[in-house]
């Protein structure tokens, strides 16, 4: 954005000179525009952050994110990305939501959406807010404004922490003693001199909850995590097949994950989203698994509009529906996974062979691979047929 008029105040003196009141000023407005709570931090946040992602990428924990060992320097400090920045205002909306996420979990034949994917995508929602109130910023105190949520290389969570929204928990997401942990955040970037607020200091204390509810173990300690075992990664941004390993323990999730979040005891004190666009859309609440086997792409795109699911593409998304299916038990959706043995997409045959491979018979199985494995080209679906075809007792092992 380009640099506002500084607005005075009666006695002729620019709003800068008064910065209670144009915290106030900015404090009022973003509650008026959606906010749960705002916070100042400093351009410098110091080294540990950036020391903590090095270390994560140096250990390949990124998985396939190749994006985060690319833009690794920038994302050390908010100056390597903006040099002109002199204070950063965090900002975090509430998407609570209204019912335990874990109770999805128990009916098997419905998915599990992660609570931040059941409704629009929170980045249309945020920025143009966020663009209003820098807007608002640059109006009153002069200077340079830029807006990010989630769209370039900000380390979000540690200016967050830095400003006094809450701090980096053990499952190293935001908490939040106010809100809880479910938050998502924006921030303004600005050569305005703010005053900073106050850092937060960790009040996990000796609670293990989050890492004891991952199911795929993907904490190798407290304050760390490896994407590659984690479902939001495998089923979001992985784009290969399902780990065979981790495809029992991701049960009915389609979409993300958020049990080590809905296990947090700070969440007692969080609030369900009041911001109609995020509450939960009824039909991704608990949508039945026989209704999304059916989806073409055309049908995708048409469901999940808006949506932050339809930028996976639908093959991906099928893959972790038919993982799900076959997690189910539920015999009524063999007809829909025998169907998408045809797909086109090998990354959704493969799913489907292993899927059935769960739902049933071994003679079944059999007879479905002398009709198809013998055509099959892409050697990942090679290999699952390979593996359905043995004794139960082996495949299912492995």
């Amino acid at each position: 954005m380009s640099q506002g008029s500084p607005e005075t105040d009666r006695a002729g003196r620019n709003a800068t000179a008064h910065p209670d009141r144009l915290r106030r000023f900015l404090e009022q407005e973003a509650q008026r525009l959606g906010f749960s709570d705002l916070a100042v931090a400093p351009a410098d946040i110091g080294s540990k952050a950036a020391e903590r992602l090095s270390r994560f990428v140096e250990l390949g924990r990124h998985g396939s994110m190749q994006w985060m060992a690319e833009t690794l320097e920038r994302r050390a400090s908010p100056r390597n990305l903006w040099p002109e920045v002199r204070s950063i205002v965090v900002l975090a909306m509430n998407y609570g939501p209204e019912t335990d996420p874990l109770e999805a979990l128990q009916h098997k034949s419905s998915g599990s959406v992660s609570v931040y994917a059941r409704n629009r995508d929170y980045h249309d929602v945020i920025k143009g807010r966020l663009k209003e109130l820098a807007g608002k910023l640059a109006a009153r105190a002069g200077g340079d404004v830029k807006v990010f949520v989630d769209t370039a290389p900000v380390m979000e969570k540690p200016l967050a922490e830095a400003a006094g929204l809450g701090w980096i928990g053990k499952h190293t997401n935001l908490v939040s003693r106010s809100h809880g942990s479910w938050l998502f955040l924006g921030s303004i970037f600005t050569t305005v001199e703010l005053v900073p607020d106050t850092p937060e200091t960790d009040h996990c204390g000796s609670c293990r909850a989050c890492l004891a509810a991952c199911p795929t173990e993907a904490f190798p300690a407290p304050y760390q995590i490896d994407a590659r075992r984690c479902i939001s990664y495998l089923t979001i941004e992985n784009k290969g097949p399902i780990p065979r390993e981790f495809r029992e323990p991701m049960g009915n999730r389609i979409y993300g994950c958020d049990d080590c979040l809905a296990v947090c005891p700070w969440n007692k004190y969080a609030r369900s989203a009041s911001e109609m666009k995020l509450t939960a859309r009824e039909d991704l609440s608990a949508p039945p698994l026989a209704d999304l086997l059916a989806l073409d792409d055309a049908g995708f795109r048409a469901f999940f509009s808006g949506s932050p699911i339809k930028r996976i593409g639908r093959d991906r998304f099928l893959r972790n529906v038919i993982v799900a299916a076959g997690n189910s038990g539920d015999t009524d959706l063999v007809p829909g996974c025998e169907a998408l043995l045809q797909d086109t997409s090998p990354l959704v045959r493969g799913a489907a062979v292993w899927a059935l491979s769960r739902l049933t018979a071994p003679a079944r199985m059999r007879e479905l691979a002398q009709g198809r494995a013998g055509g099959e080209t892409d050697p990942d679906v090679r290999s699952e047929w390979a593996l359905a075809v043995e004794t139960p007792a082996k495949q299912h092992n492995r």
